[in-house]
């Protein structure tokens, strides 16, 4: 399987349209469609639905689709770390953040390290712990930011120096936002949006005795990123459980968050895989990391 065909291809899914496609390739129609149908050969089952006036994708080439783009995009992220290897300290640094108060922690490693290796540059993805972690487990990121509870068996990491707090994201004209602090009892009656994370919502169950992990709570809608479930706050469909850093720089005149008793605090960590091979930028960020926190941790 060629990375160029694979181009072809992703081009062919956007477009939706072969001889287009052809056309912003610089290659002849006849000659495209040789080579996807050469790819479908060598996958063993159909990956376009070749219409009059459309082409579509088949169930596996939706698949190949994700895939291709995940290949194409380790594919860059490679030429970058080996072409950099034999020069000054340079190239890409990518990151896998969640939205959390430990983000200011982040900035402030990379506003430091950028002053030292002025040539690198990076790469930040915003997503949730799991995402970020599929991520990592595939090697298109270097360093992730995650919020415990989280599994760190396969990783070595540096614990960061915020704590994040659990709480409810409200309009701030809701007779809830009136309240200091909230609790479950609070929120019965109320449609939530919480956490696709199946961990999220066991251990919120736990902590704030919502029953079940919410079987019986009325659940408007699930998210992976909060930016979005706001919008549904705006517009009156729900309170969104959330953590405090995520929506620290939202609009006060809009929205009030409300911390969630019991406090239990939320430790952040910066992650790695164990074993794996970095780039010298890479390298060098993770050593500034370390000595950056863990002298921050034995400090306090």
């Amino acid at each position: 399987m060629e990375l160029r065909v694979l181009q072809y291809f992703l081009v062919v899914a956007r477009e939706e349209n072969i001889t287009r496609a052809a056309d912003m390739l610089h290659i002849t129609q006849p000659t495209l469609s040789r080579q996807l149908t050469e790819l479908e050969e060598e996958m063993g089952v159909p990956l376009l639905i070749r219409g009059k006036r459309r082409t579509t994708l088949t169930d596996e080439g939706m698949l190949l689709r994700r895939r291709a783009e995940e290949m194409l995009e380790l594919s860059e992220k490679t030429k970058r770390e080996v072409g950099s290897a034999s020069r000054d300290i340079a190239g890409v640094v990518s990151i896998g953040a969640a939205e959390a108060s430990a983000a200011e922690a982040l900035a402030e490693l990379m506003k430091v390290f950028s002053r030292q290796y002025s040539k690198v540059r990076f790469e930040l993805v915003s997503g949730n712990a799991d995402q970020i972690k599929e991520r990592l487990e595939n090697g298109l990121l270097d360093v992730g930011l995650l919020l415990e509870p989280v599994e760190l068996d396969k990783y070595e990491y540096v614990r960061l120096p915020q704590q994040d707090h659990w709480g409810v994201l409200l309009r701030v004209d809701d007779p809830l936002a009136e309240k200091e602090a909230l609790t479950a009892a609070d929120l019965v009656d109320r449609p939530l949006l919480v956490s696709n994370r199946s961990t999220v919502r066991g251990r919120l169950s736990e902590q704030f005795g919502f029953h079940d992990a919410f079987q019986g709570v009325n659940i408007f809608s699930t998210y992976n990123l909060i930016g979005n479930a706001a919008t549904l706050v705006e517009q009156r469909l729900g309170c969104a459980l959330c953590i405090r850093g995520a929506v620290s720089h939202y609009d006060p005149a809009r929205f009030a968050f409300r911390p969630l008793m019991p406090d239990i605090p939320l430790s952040a960590v910066l992650v790695w895989q164990k074993w794996q091979r970095f780039s010298p930028a890479a390298k060098k960020f993770i050593e500034e990391a370390k000595m950056l926190f863990e002298h921050e941790e034995g400090r306090n």
